[in-house]
Formats: C-alpha cells, sequence, structure tokens
C-alpha cells in the first residue's frame, strides 16, 4: 500500500486530538469537490488546492492550526468576463481556544487576534481551506488590458446623460466665479 492509497481524515474532533504532540494533515480535495467549491465561489476553475499544516496543543484548553494554503484558480474578470488566473500561497492560522464565548449585539468590538475562535467540536479542514482560500483570492479580477470605457447609453432620439450632467452643481461653481469678478471694483458692472 502506497502513501496515496492511504485515506486522510478531513475532520477533526477536537477533543480526539493528542494533548502532547501536534496532529498532520494534507488536504487535497479531488476534482468533484474542486469543483463544487468552485461553483460555491463563483470561479471558473479551481485546478489546484491544498491546505497542508499541522493542529497543535497550546495550553490546557486551546488547539492552533498552523497551515499553508496553496490553490490556482481562473477567476473571471469583472470588466471582460475572460478568465484571469490566479495563484494563491497564504500561511493560515486559527486559534480554537475552549470557553470562548462568541460576543453578540448589534456593535460588536474586534478582537486584536482575528486568528481566536472559540473550540468547535469537529475541526472541519474543508471548511477552513474554502473560507482561507474566499479571503485570499483577488476581490477585483482584471485580465490585462482590460478598462473601463467612457459608455453613453440611451434610448433612440433621446441624448444620452454625460458626467458633466450627472454634476448639477459645477455649473454653479462657475457662475459663480462670474458673479464675484462682476461685484469686483473696476469691473464694467460697477456704476
Amino acid at each position: 500500500m502506497t502513501n496515496a492509497d492511504i485515506s486522510r481524515p478531513t475532520r477533526f474532533r477536537a477533543g480526539g486530538l493528542s494533548p502532547r504532540k501536534p496532529t498532520r494533515f494534507s488536504y487535497r480535495p479531488d476534482a468533484g469537490e474542486r469543483a463544487a467549491l468552485a461553483e460555491d465561489l463563483g470561479l471558473i476553475a479551481l485546478y489546484r488546492l491544498e491546505l497542508t499544516g499541522e493542529i497543535r496543543p497550546a495550553g490546557r484548553d486551546e488547539l492552533v492550526l498552523d497551515a499553508t494554503l496553496t490553490a490556482a484558480a481562473d477567476q473571471a474578470c469583472g470588466i471582460t468576463l475572460a478568465p484571469v488566473p490566479a495563484q494563491v500561497s497564504e500561511p493560515v492560522r486559527r486559534r480554537f481556544v475552549a470557553g470562548l464565548e462568541t460576543p453578540e449585539g448589534d456593535e460588536v468590538e474586534m478582537p486584536e487576534d482575528d486568528s481566536v475562535e472559540p473550540m468547535p467540536e469537529v475541526i472541519d479542514l474543508a471548511e477552513i481551506a474554502a473560507e482561507a482560500l474566499a479571503l485570499a483570492l483577488p476581490l477585483y479580477p482584471r485580465a490585462p488590458g482590460a478598462e473601463f470605457a467612457d459608455g453613453l447609453h440611451a434610448a433612440d432620439g433621446v441624448t444620452p446623460l454625460t458626467d458633466a450632467d450627472l454634476k448639477p452643481f459645477a455649473g454653479l461653481q462657475g457662475l459663480a466665479a462670474k458673479l464675484a469678478a462682476k461685484g469686483e471694483p473696476g469691473s464694467e458692472g460697477d456704476e
């Protein structure tokens, strides 16, 4: 039996991990899982995804997940919809703390360490990889040379709006300058 034949877990019970030594992992979803994740994230394709690292005890009631996320994907250009390749190589860190309460309310103060989370019953590597990938990908991918063009659109027989039409107070600024010039001593409007 080779390493490729060994089934690797993608979910770990937090209470079942060793309290003394790290648990190493390497999560690599198959083509079907990558396709489903690509659809969920609005990607054209997700060619590669890997989350490799370890979960180690850090005190009595705390676990730390340190990993590296690597991925290769195609995103749609925000302007042309052409495929834009994205390469991701990001560190991923989570600190799971037992007894940590999730703050509730309309206004919640963000903690200094944004890697701290309440201890889950199950640590799901697929969920962590998907979240980390969503955060690492560019929000507005742009294909080389793609630019926003000034487009004027209107129905037949209607004059399209321009940027100047959408700034009605810009004309007032010019008028105010003319009125100020007329009110100055020595100008033609003075009598």
